[in-house]
């Protein structure tokens, strides 16, 4: 299973090798999803990585927000 283990790994692969600018608005947008657990996308997130590694992520884009 792929993921990342620390905020720095996360932002600079979400930053530098996809090339996302983390807006405000952004980062709420996906926080908005991620929050969605009958969005789609969230929805297959969670059954591939888990609850602990949503909630992880969750809190890098809360993060990001600043």
């Amino acid at each position: 299973m792929n993921h990342f283990d620390t905020y720095e790994e996360w932002h600079e692969a979400v930053t530098q090798r996809c090339g996302i600018v983390l807006t405000k608005d952004y980062c709420q947008e996906r926080l908005r999803a991620l929050g969605d657990l009958q969005d789609p996308a969230t929805k297959a997130f969670h059954a591939f990585y888990g609850e602990a590694y949503l909630n992880q992520v969750v809190s890098w884009f809360r993060r990001a927000v600043g």
